[in-house]
């Protein structure tokens, strides 16, 4: 398997040129992983919120947070 088109790694690295895929991508492959790690964020954030008010919805409906703490005490 080889990487490049070259046949030995003695010489110049200017000769060799880049050896690693997508060339030219780096920039586009960074604004990618930037809007899929904030877009995961905003994913996240808004189902921990669904679940924190859910949770406070049924911990409202069961009596309150005292009653629950009592409940966990015994």
């Amino acid at each position: 398997m080889t990487t490049g088109n070259f046949a030995n790694w003695a010489g110049s690295i200017l000769d060799i040129g880049p050896i690693y895929p997508f060339v030219g991508w780096e920039f586009t492959m960074f604004i990618l992983g930037l809007v899929f790690w904030i877009g995961w964020h905003i994913v996240q954030i808004r189902a921990e919120n669904k679940e924190f008010d859910d949770d406070t919805v049924r911990m409202k409906g069961q009596g309150g947070m005292r009653k629950a703490l009592d409940k966990h005490d015994s």
